[in-house]
């Protein structure tokens, strides 16, 4: 297991950390890709979950709900008139089928799941509507938007890597078991103060209160696994192991961004709130 993750990492962190270091629009070309390539796994899944959709549609849904709002400002919010428009398209696409119920769960269904891929979108915004850093600090010279991401990327991945190891080693009472049997207690609790303490510390190196990073990280935590239990629930409903085969010993793309479609909407919600 520990050595399919390493292999994992080593192909996905890689664009990540360039995307990261070149800035936008390279983070924006990196979240598009992968939420592309999520949206196409979950709708996979869902038509082996017995649920009808339209996958074309819904993953083209699902790019616009991520980076709409990259599109020309207008006053009524360019990101909200696309989606609007693509959720009249899944309608039109929906009356067109002979079964009143299955046009109306194509429906519900591609709506759905392309919002809750284009969640990932937050990525985004969160690089480029995140609050502004202290330029002396130890991690001031990232610049708020790629410190931001930054921070999100580490809480996460800190969560889920404590998380496994905590519960690997002391993990004794299951955690939702109807929906992920090896997920426990003790791996849930370990992977909360893993992401508390280090996101507290990467939000005081960027001049932020230590206190306001330890929230920080627990939020992105909760979140985070919310988001893993998601994906699981919509794996076991399709009677799948792992979302694809995307990538070599662990799957597909969503096996891997599950969390941070999550947590990534719940990191911008209080960053904004918090740090403005």
């Amino acid at each position: 297991m520990l050595r399919d993750r390493a292999r994992s990492a080593a192909i996905l962190i890689p664009p990540l950390l360039v995307a990261l270091w070149f800035g936008e629009p390279w983070i924006a070309l990196v979240v598009i890709v992968v939420i592309l390539l999520a949206a196409v796994e979950a709708f996979r899944l869902l038509s082996a979950a017995g649920h009808a959709s339209f996958p074309t549609l819904g993953a083209v849904l699902a790019m616009v709900v991520g980076l709409g709002d990259s599109v020309r400002a207008l006053s009524g919010g360019s990101g909200l008139l696309l989606l609007g428009a693509g959720v009249v398209l899944v309608g039109v696409a929906a009356v067109t089928r002979p079964d009143p119920r299955e046009g109306l769960a194509a429906f519900m269904s591609t709506i759905s799941a392309a919002l809750y891929v284009g969640l990932l979108g937050y990525v985004d915004r969160l690089a480029n509507a995140g609050p502004s850093i202290d330029a002396t600090a130890p991690l001031g010279w990232l610049g708020a938007g790629r410190a931001w991401v930054l921070i999100l990327l580490l809480a996460v991945w800190t969560y889920d890597t404590a998380a496994y190891f905590v519960g690997q080693r002391f993990g004794r009472r299951h955690f939702i078991p109807h929906i992920s049997p090896g997920k426990t207690v003790e791996g849930t609790v370990g992977g909360l103060v893993a992401a508390v303490v280090v996101c507290a510390i990467l939000v005081a190196a960027i001049g932020h209160s230590l206190v306001a990073g330890a929230l920080l990280g627990l939020v992105i935590g909760c979140a985070a696994q919310a988001g893993d239990l998601v994906e699981s629930m919509l794996k076991r409903a399709a009677g799948a192991k792992e979302s694809g085969r995307l990538i070599p010993g662990h799957g597909g793309m969503l096996d891997r961004v599950d969390s941070f479609l999550f947590a990534a909407p719940i990191a911008f919600l209080y960053v904004i709130a918090a740090f403005h």
